[in-house]
């Protein structure tokens, strides 16, 4: 165990490269659906990021790249960053393909700063998905700092980590420890964009960061938040009595106490 977790990047990097070729082939990312559209933003991201038109935007963990490039359609110059080299390849690939013009990086998130040679940006953003694969989230909030401008600011939106202590079933019992933060050692087949592919590196790292460890981790690198907000819906049938609802999105049966199920933060440097 103390083995894996120490070579969790090289683990996560193999489980990652390996999905590549599926997530680009399947309908979870819907790519020929994108390459019509453009633009896979939540409504609640955009409004909380405000006009991005003619702003520096760098993704960090961008994946190969449909939310950089939906940023790109709505009028930012941006850039992303990947551990990924199969992803970062897919991502220069459909820039190419849409004519957008935009800059990939294959870097870990940690190395960011010196993969742009110095470069700064007045947005950083990071998506859904993305803290959970980081033992380190005060290193990761400096990096993030150094990457912006004076007056820039970071937009993240990530799932809640209060999510993840109730049961996948209905998420009405407390099944987890919040306050873990330990390295969890996962050996799962396939991929959340198709359970049935035949996968063989299986194995992968991930923390549970609770909120206040993330809210600390920025607030510590020197950037002032400006909001926290806690969402009400999620991305995807987080429990077995999720429902969907409009714009792709899932709640909590009427009637059922409601829960945060996403979090958006916007914080600025100085």
């Amino acid at each position: 165990m103390e083995e894996i977790i120490g070579r969790w990047r090289e683990v996560n990097r193999a489980n990652w490269d390996e999905r590549v070729p599926i997530h680009l082939s399947g309908s979870f990312y819907d790519l020929p659906g994108f390459r019509e559209k453009r633009d896979v933003l939540r409504d609640f991201e955009t409004a909380e990021a405000g006009d991005v038109t003619g702003r520096s935007l760098v993704h960090l963990q961008c994946h190969f790249g449909q939310d950089t490039l939906s940023w790109a359609a709505r009028g930012a110059r941006v850039s992303g960053l990947d551990f990924s080299g199969p992803a970062v390849e897919a991502a220069r690939v459909l820039a190419a393909d849409l004519g957008i013009d935009a800059r990939f990086v294959q870097a870990d998130v940690y190395d960011a700063v010196e993969a742009f040679e110095g470069a700064t940006f007045d947005i950083v953003y990071t998506g859904f998905g993305a803290l959970l694969w980081l033992p380190d989230l005060p290193r990761w909030a400096r990096v993030v700092a150094d990457l912006l401008k004076p007056g820039g600011f970071l937009y993240l939106a990530e799932f809640h980590p209060f999510t993840n202590i109730l049961d996948d079933a209905t998420g009405g019992t407390v099944t987890h420890d919040y306050f873990d933060e330990s390295a969890q050692i996962w050996d799962d087949p396939g991929s959340y964009a198709d359970l049935s592919a035949e996968t063989r590196n299986n194995v992968s790292v991930s923390w549970d960061h609770t909120l206040g460890s993330v809210v600390s981790a920025i607030a510590g690198a020197g950037l002032r938040i400006e909001f926290l907000h806690e969402h009400e819906d999620t991305l995807f049938p987080r429990y077995g009595n999720l429902q969907a609802g409009s714009n792709a999105v899932y709640r909590r049966p009427e009637g059922l106490p409601r829960i945060p199920m996403m979090y958006s933060i916007r914080a600025a440097k100085g």
